[in-house]
């Protein structure tokens, strides 16, 4: 791990190391690269000791970027950061014995085996957790010996989790943990989080997934250009910003203004996504009929009618007319 960076600016206070104070604090953080770039462009959050907390935004949006300056890797341009109480600039040996941290990609040597990488990780820390417990934790006991470039994909990177977990963290960051993986590999490490979520363990996730950030996180801040542009748990950003139910359809033929749409029964917003239109409803039984009945009218006819309950995939295209992994 990098060297422990230091704000150029005067730093407030730390705040006492107790279970009542945040897990993490960012005020007004700051990260221009060479070349002007923006980053992170003044974003502020707490996180609650044992909360799951979720960065959701698109590649590029500043959650990888942030991760890392809270993890010590890369140092702020602008701003405070508070990790357990502690800075990095005062405390950076005690916080890296606290934390568990998994990278976007891990490569470990191809001839090195499972217990092997898990026995070197351990070594790096004070104290930890017992390597076959680990193992087991991750469903890895059966591939103890295996060496690294006989793993599967999935299983690769429920060890780079496992190395993260070995030092018995209070802060678990993982950025993007699941990016590539298949449905059960997916599901497996779900359950890794939510067995060290249910011990009481502080959780940072990044990623781009809403479906896993629906069921891991108990609020997600959604991150664009640097910023955060919506904070919240993901059923109230759901319920504030889009609604219950969501109706997507196209026609052929011709079009229907948005003043139409709005006037139908139980429809509450429009908008335009490429290739169709979404309706926000509150009463799908009725908006539906009555699209139907529109559509009809103004001698058109639909290519295409979908309904769904409203997602954080919906969130993010309200507050940014974007999908998130555009």
């Amino acid at each position: 791990m990098a060297a422990p960076w230091g704000a150029s600016a005067p730093e407030p206070p730390l705040i006492p190391d107790a279970s009542t104070s945040p897990a993490l604090r960012v005020q007004d953080l700051v990260k221009v690269y060479e070349g002007g770039v923006r980053a992170v462009d003044g974003l502020s959050l707490e996180v609650s000791r044992g909360e799951c907390f979720g960065l959701l935004g698109p590649n590029g949006a500043g959650k990888t970027t942030t991760i890392e300056i809270l993890e010590g890797l890369l140092e702020p341009t602008a701003g405070h950061v508070e990790v357990l109480g502690r800075s990095w600039r005062h405390d950076a040996r005690a916080m890296r014995e606290r934390l568990g941290i998994t990278l976007q990609e891990t490569r470990l040597p191809d001839r090195q085996t499972v217990a092997e990488a898990l026995a070197l990780f351990r070594s790096f820390y004070g104290r930890g957790r017992d390597i076959d417990e680990v193992l087991s934790w991750v469903s890895l006991g059966e591939k103890r010996d295996a060496r690294y470039h006989a793993l599967s994909g999935g299983q690769k990177q429920r060890l780079a989790v496992a190395c993260a977990l070995v030092s018995d963290p209070e802060l678990i960051c993982l950025d993007e943990p699941t990016t590539g993986l298949d449905p059960q590999s997916r599901r497996q490490l779900w359950e890794v989080v939510e067995r060290a979520r249910s011990e009481g363990r502080t959780i940072l996730l990044t990623t781009h997934y809403m479906d896993e950030a629906q069921r891991l996180c108990d609020r997600v801040a959604v991150i664009d250009h640097g910023k955060v542009i919506a904070l919240g748990t993901p059923r109230e950003l759901i319920r504030e910003l889009v609604g219950e139910e969501v109706v997507e359809f196209s026609v052929n033929g011709g079009d229907i203004d948005d003043a139409s749409l709005r006037a139908l029964d139980g429809v509450s917003a429009v908008r335009r996504v490429v290739g169709h239109t979404a309706l926000t409803v509150s009463r799908i039984h009725v908006a539906v009929p009555a699209l139907l009945a529109l559509v009809e009218a103004r001698g058109l006819a639909l290519d295409h009618l979908s309904t769904h309950s409203a997602t954080l995939e919906d969130v993010f295209i309200t507050l940014t007319g974007r999908h998130l992994r555009d």
